[in-house]
């Protein structure tokens, strides 16, 4: 009797997080980082952005941005807390890209908490390529951030 073989597909999940104190209340941390469009402004990690909808963000909402040292992508917003926090998606063959941005209010004093994870089964290969270079932008774009909505130079 021969035996049957089977395969299993290993979906491997990378994540990559950063989080960082703004000295700004919630609302105005908001207003600058929902606003993906004006993003090459003041963050040196998006070359463009092109908004392909001219409404407020919201699911559905979808954008093309280009990086350095990325290939470009299509990412569509797929949650939304107005005021909080706004997820999106991008994908390419074999790995779905989720992009999460959260603003959470304390006082005067905004905690922003900027995530990517990396899904499917080229995942891991997605992680090796541009793993160190995800975590970098991430950091830099929360610094960034900072500065703008604080007008202090980023050091």
């Amino acid at each position: 009797m021969l035996g049957r073989r089977c395969c299993t597909i290993w979906y491997m999940k990378r994540y990559f997080e950063t989080t960082r104190d703004i000295d700004a209340p919630a609302d105005e941390v908001w207003k600058v980082l929902v606003d993906v469009g004006r993003w090459p402004s003041w963050t040196p990690t998006v070359r463009s952005v092109e908004r392909l909808e001219s409404e407020p963000m919201q699911v559905g909402s979808r954008a093309v941005v280009r990086q350095p040292k990325l290939p470009r992508a299509m990412w569509q917003v797929t949650g939304i807390a107005d005021g909080r926090e706004f997820t999106w998606e991008s994908t390419s063959p074999g790995v779905r890209t989720i992009a999460r941005h959260q603003v959470l209010p304390d006082g005067e004093v905004s905690r922003v908490v900027l995530s990517i994870e990396h899904t499917g089964p080229l995942s891991g290969v997605a992680a090796l390529l541009w793993g160190r270079l995800t975590q970098r932008y991430i950091e830099l774009e929360a610094k960034s951030l900072d500065a703008f909505v604080t007008r202090t130079p980023a050091a």
